[in-house]
């Protein structure tokens, strides 16, 4: 994934690669599951801890930068770090080229698909994952 100063083009250091909207034009084609389906992102740590996201659109980027969708002031996210979607009714994390990384379950993954209770780290924030409704309204384990 290129870098958001590539502002769209093409840039040696990322053949292949395309911009932040390429990257959320791939998945729109996705369809969102029906609220009893949809993931939840809480925060666990730092300024945020507690927010939750309900991911309620075929794609979302999360990151610090004013274009993200969840835009959250953390100088250790980049600006475009992370897009979440669906492909079908399951949940994936895609890291978009972000300097420190997206850490799932403690291993740094490029795409993968989720699963509840999952552990994020992006940065110093770490989320958690909720794939069902009964889950996010359940405080244990949180």
């Amino acid at each position: 994934m290129p870098h958001l100063e590539c502002k769209g083009r093409k840039c040696p250091a990322h053949p292949g690669g395309g911009s932040l909207a390429e990257s959320k034009a791939q998945n729109t084609d996705a369809a969102v599951p029906p609220a009893a389906q949809r993931a939840r992102l809480r925060i666990n740590s730092g300024f945020y801890e507690g927010l939750e996201w309900e991911l309620d659109r075929p794609s979302t980027v999360i990151g610090r930068g004013r274009n993200a969708d969840l835009v959250l002031n953390e100088a250790t996210i980049s600006r475009a770090h992370a897009l979440f979607g669906y492909e079908g009714v399951a949940a994936f994390v895609q890291d978009l080229g972000s300097t420190n990384g997206t850490l799932v379950n403690g291993a740094r993954e490029h795409r993968k698909t989720l699963a509840n209770g999952d552990e994020l780290r992006m940065g110093k924030l770490v989320l958690k994952v909720w794939l069902d409704a009964a889950a996010a309204g359940s405080k244990t384990g949180v």
